[in-house]
Parts: C-alpha cells; structure tokens; sequence
C-alpha cells in the first residue's frame, strides 16, 4: 500500500463520492481525506473496519491476559480441570 496515493483533499471526496466508495471495496486500501492541507479523517470498506474491530479486540484480550499473567492471577491447568470437575460434580 502506497500511502501518498491514498490522501485526498475533501473537494475530491467532494466531486468523487460514488467513485471512490467502489475503489474502497476494491482496492481494500483506506483513503485519507484532508482540509486545509491537514489529515481530517479515514475512509474505508465496512470488511476492512470490520477485521480491524476484531483485530483490536484479540489484541485487548491478549494485553488483559499478560496482564493477569503479571500480577499472578492464574492457575495451572490441572488446578483449573480438578476445579471444573468440582463444580460439575456439586451442581
């Protein structure tokens, strides 16, 4: 991915609306829009954002467990399977 060919100011999201919303799904590729010169906002494929909102989520998940890991807060397997089994034989 090219960066630089993706930045656009707003009047060619502007003139261009319908044209870059099908190289989106195409192309895969977010588009930056600027004003005044300055990155204002992104714009991408709804398949894009979506695996990027389940990337990030993964990723929260991993940083929750390393944390827990850190502070200690966690159970050897066999500790965790004979607990599971305690608690299916008291239901």
């Amino acid at each position: 991915m090219t960066l630089a060919r993706q930045i656009k100011p707003i009047s060619f999201l502007k003139a261009h609306a319908a044209e870059i919303i099908r190289n989106l799904g195409k192309m895969r590729e977010p588009l930056i829009i600027t004003q005044n010169g300055e990155a204002k906002v992104i714009i991408q494929d709804i398949e894009s954002y979506e695996q990027t909102q389940e990337t990030m989520a993964l990723l929260k998940i991993l940083a929750l467990g390393n944390r827990q890991v850190e502070e200690g807060k966690v159970v050897s397997a066999s500790e965790a399977l004979k607990r599971m089994r305690g608690a299916r034989e008291f239901r």
